[in-house]
């Protein structure tokens, strides 16, 4: 039970290490290489990723929290960490098997793994920043 209609933003950085490649098996290497560039390289290329997850809700009347932090920290290390940091999303990840591995789309595989074990407050924002200059916001799907 909350306060009342208070609705209040909690936002939590994770920072992860990935490497990937931008390659659409369906084209030849020469059309992935004018497409892509360098992130087309055969082996692959790396960044530091920065993960904000941002949750909305009211503050519990017990404590105070939108959500427990320790809870939220949990979440971020098995759906994120445990999953992507220091890995080649391309060969050690399954969400990327038919999928390129833009920041666009891994945000979205993010989303689905966090939205289904957020509970007692909505999963509002992601922001996942590539290097720092760019960065790609979701907030869930349209339809969802």
């Amino acid at each position: 039970m909350g306060t009342g209609d208070v609705v209040l933003y909690l936002t939590k950085r994770v920072e992860f290490c990935a490497s990937h490649r931008y390659h659409n098996p369906q084209w030849s290497d020469e059309e992935n290489r004018r497409v892509f560039g360098k992130c087309n390289n055969l082996h692959g290329h790396g960044h530091n990723y920065v993960l904000e997850v941002t949750v909305a809700g009211e503050p519990s009347r017990q404590t105070g929290m939108v959500i427990d932090l320790d809870v939220l920290q949990k979440l971020m290390t098995e759906e994120v960490l445990d999953r992507f940091d220091h890995k080649h999303l391309n060969l050690d990840s399954p969400y990327f098997k038919e999928r390129i591995p833009t920041s666009e789309n891994l945000v979205q595989v993010i989303w689905e793994l966090l939205a289904a074990r957020v509970h007692g407050c909505r999963l509002h924002r992601l922001r996942l920043w590539e290097d720092p200059t760019l960065y790609v916001e979701y907030f869930g799907s349209a339809a969802g």
